[in-house]
């Protein structure tokens, strides 16, 4: 799930440097947000995956 969120970071980032070069500001705006927002997402599936783990190593040596 994370690499497809930066998949689709990396593709509005060009998105958005197209509707810069095209002089599209609206748009480029937007997509330059939902890159941002994939960027975030992708970075948050991580976290969570690292915090698991942890969880479990941590119940593992407990036991």
């Amino acid at each position: 799930m994370e690499r497809l969120f930066q998949i689709l970071a990396v593709i509005l980032a060009g998105v958005a440097a197209f509707f810069l070069w095209q002089s599209k500001t609206d748009a480029m705006f937007v997509s330059a947000v939902f890159g941002a927002v994939c960027f975030f997402l992708s970075y948050r599936f991580q976290v969570k995956e690292r915090l698991i783990q942890r969880e479990k190593e941590r119940q593992e040596t407990e036991t």
